[in-house]
């Protein structure tokens, strides 16, 4: 934080060194962000990310949207950028980013978003996307859980998880990115496989919800502090969150100064508080 002088803030350990939240995933066929925060291109210099063929919004504030006119490299790349985002995320980021939605706008090195709006599962690639809605004290945001079919898990390159950015698709499980709309029903079919619950800000996790990611392989949730808080989870309800989905392993993560990580230690086996540059393979 700047100006504190506590003990996370002036940490020798670089875990505790943190930039805002959010992940970049690659899978054999394609590669996405979940949220630009203001970080954004410090993360993606910091991991020389060189592909991002998507971006996912999980809700518009500024900590999770302020560096999205740094996609115009990977923009100017593809020729545009899928954008997914729920109908008022999407608003929102028109009205802040107008030159970049604007059609008329033609230089040629400029973002140029192609606008998803999510109201259902879809895909990227062979991932399943589904969105999660969550509170986020008064609001409602998404989470998003990402799937792939069995079979196609045996048979393909591994997959790396990194915590850095993401992107978003359809509900009747098209091969490639879709285009508008987002399908409608909220479920994951029996063949294929929860890989990833992503929770970054949440108050509250329904009981619908833990029944969706329920088993998934690794579930990242906010734990922002150990105290309560208004609009994050503490340290306390997400580890009743991790108990009621029995993940394989459990990633903190939008963790405030007030949790060291060197609380890691007192956290229950399969627990940990993830870091910038924290890398998975799954």
């Amino acid at each position: 934080m700047i100006g504190c002088d506590c003990d996370v803030c002036r940490s020798p350990d670089p875990r505790d060194q943190r930039l805002r939240s959010s992940i970049y995933i690659e899978t054999p066929e394609c590669s996405w962000v979940v949220d630009t925060g203001t970080d954004f291109r410090t993360q993606a210099l910091r991991e020389n990310i060189r592909n991002v063929d998507a971006v996912i919004f999980t809700h518009s504030h500024t900590d999770h949207i302020m560096g999205f006119d740094d996609l115009r490299r990977f923009s100017h790349a593809r020729g545009s950028m899928p954008v997914y985002a729920s109908a008022e995320t999407m608003r929102d980021l028109e009205r802040v980013f107008q030159f970049a939605f604007n059609p008329s706008n033609a230089a040629p090195y400029y973002l140029k978003p192609e606008p998803h709006i999510i109201d259902g599962p879809f895909k990227l690639g062979e991932t399943l996307i589904t969105p999660l809605p969550v509170p986020h004290g008064d609001s409602i945001v998404n989470g998003y859980l990402f799937s792939r079919a069995c079979a196609c898990l045996r048979n393909t390159d591994s997959q790396s998880v990194r915590p850095t950015e993401f992107h978003s698709g359809e509900s009747k499980i098209p091969d490639k990115m879709s285009g508008g709309r987002t399908g409608q029903e909220a479920c994951v079919p029996d063949t294929y496989e929860k890989l990833v619950a992503y929770l970054s800000d949440c108050s509250a996790v329904p009981d619908t919800i833990v029944d969706l990611i329920a088993g998934v392989k690794v579930l990242i949730i906010d734990a922002l502090r150990d105290r309560p808080h208004p609009t994050h989870l503490s340290v306390g309800q997400a580890l009743e969150v991790a108990a009621l989905v029995k993940p394989d392993a459990t990633y903190f993560t939008h963790l405030c100064h007030d949790l060291p990580q060197s609380a890691e230690s007192q956290l229950p086996k399969g627990v940990r508080i993830a870091y910038d540059g924290l890398q998975l393979t799954i």
